[in-house]
C-alpha cells in the first residue's frame, strides 16, 4: 500500500462519527454531472466511497452503482445507508480491475488519495468513449475570520494546518483548480469543465468539531494530543458557527 492509502485507511477507526459529522451533498451535484455526460448513465463506478455521502446522489432506478473503498469499516458503514442494489468492493484504485468500463466514474473528496503516476492512464481505462470522469469536493472553511484566527490559534500547538494541499501545486488564486489542471494535460480526456456550488451551513461548536474529528490532520496524531486539540478548538468556538461549504466539480469526457 502508498502512504496515502494507508493514511487514508485511517477514516475506518472513525467511520460512523464520518457519516454523523460530514455534510450531504447537494441534490444539485448529481443533476450538473448527469446533465454534462449528456446521455443515459447506467452504469457508475465511484472511488473512495468513505460511508456512501456521494453514493446516495447517484444510487437510484435503472443505475448500476459500484461503490469502492480500501478500508472495510468505511464500506461496513456504507451499506447501512444505500440501497441494496449497490454493489461495494474493498480496493484502492490502484487496485481496481481494468475488465469493465463505465458512463460515468467520480470520485467525492477523495482523489488526492490516489497515486500520481498512471492516474490519468488507469482512470481512462475505466471510462467509457465519450463517458464522464466527476471529481468534487471542497474544503470545510469557518465564515467569520475572528472565529477562523481563534481557530488555528488553539490548533497551532499541535498542527500548522489541517488543510490538504493542492496535489500538483496549483495555486488557489488560479481560475483552474486540481485535478482540472492535470485532466487539461491528459491526452485521455477532453471538455475539462469547472463548476462551483455555493454552500453555508450552521452547526453547532460541538458538531463542527466532530466535523474535525473526521480531517485526517488530526487523525494522524496521538489520541492524547488528538483530544487536547478538541477541547482547545472547542472552547475557542462561540456555540454555533456558520462555515463555508463550496462543492468544486471538475468534468470531464473519455475521449
Amino acid at each position: 500500500m502508498t502512504g496515502m492509502v494507508v493514511r487514508a485507511l485511517r477514516f475506518g477507526s472513525v467511520a460512523e462519527t464520518y457519516e454523523r459529522f460530514r455534510p450531504e451533498y447537494p441534490s444539485e451535484l448529481a443533476d450538473l454531472i448527469l446533465t454534462y455526460a449528456g446521455r443515459p448513465v447506467r452504469t457508475v463506478l465511484e472511488i473512495g466511497a468513505g460511508t456512501g455521502k456521494a453514493t446516495r446522489c447517484f444510487a437510484r432506478p435503472g443505475v448500476t452503482v459500484t461503490a469502492t473503498d480500501p478500508d472495510p469499516a468505511m464500506l461496513a458503514e456504507l451499506r447501512k445507508h444505500v440501497p441494496a442494489d449497490v454493489r461495494t468492493v474493498q480496493a484502492a484504485f490502484e487496485d481496481l480491475s481494468l475488465d469493465s468500463r463505465h458512463d460515468l466514474v467520480f470520485a467525492g473528496a477523495a482523489l488526492h488519495w490516489t497515486a500520481p503516476a498512471g492516474r490519468w492512464s488507469r482512470m481512462a481505462d475505466l471510462v467509457e468513449p465519450g463517458g464522464v470522469f466527476a471529481n468534487f469536493g471542497g474544503p470545510v472553511q469557518l465564515a467569520d475570520p475572528a472565529v477562523e484566527a481563534a481557530v488555528q490559534a488553539a490548533r497551532a500547538p499541535f498542527l500548522d494546518t489541517d488543510e490538504i494541499l493542492s496535489p500538483d501545486g496549483t495555486p488557489p488564486e488560479q481560475p483552474m483548480q486540481w485535478p482540472g489542471t492535470e485532466l487539461q494535460r491528459s491526452k485521455w480526456f477532453h471538455d475539462v469543465r469547472q463548476s462551483l456550488l455555493p454552500r453555508r451551513l450552521t452547526m453547532t461548536a460541538t458538531d463542527y468539531v466532530g466535523y474535525l474529528s473526521t480531517v485526517s490532520a488530526y487523525l494522524e496524531l496521538p489520541e492524547q494530543p488528538r483530544q487536547q486539540v478538541y477541547d482547545r478548538i472547542l472552547r475557542a468556538l462561540p456555540p454555533t458557527v456558520e462555515i463555508i461549504a463550496d462543492v468544486i466539480a471538475h468534468l470531464a469526457r473519455r475521449r
